[in-house]
């Protein structure tokens, strides 16, 4: 259970660095968006970090693959937005 809880812990502040260094125009506004992503991204860091077996089944990713994770994530999310295939956030 505590795995979890970090992961998610860290997932929100990868999220925000995330979106900090990210560009481009289609970055997710809104606090539960970014935090979403974030967390999306430490739990993609982690299932990848486990299938390779770099962590063991009960560790998480830790803050730099996380971020790299929240990164890819909000890549996809901002690809998806381009292409128009979903809504970003604010428009109808």
């Amino acid at each position: 259970m505590g795995g979890i809880l970090w992961i998610i812990l860290v997932g929100f502040v990868a999220g925000v660095i995330a979106k900090l260094i990210s560009p481009g125009p289609n970055n997710p506004s809104g606090f539960i968006l970014t935090t979403a992503l974030g967390i999306g991204g430490a739990f993609l860091a982690t299932f990848i970090g486990q299938s390779i077996g770099h962590y063991s089944p009960n560790q998480g990713a830790g803050f730099i693959t996380s971020t790299i994770g929240a990164l890819v994530v909000l890549f996809i999310w901002n690809r998806l937005v381009a292409r128009r295939a979903i809504s970003g956030p604010g428009s109808k």
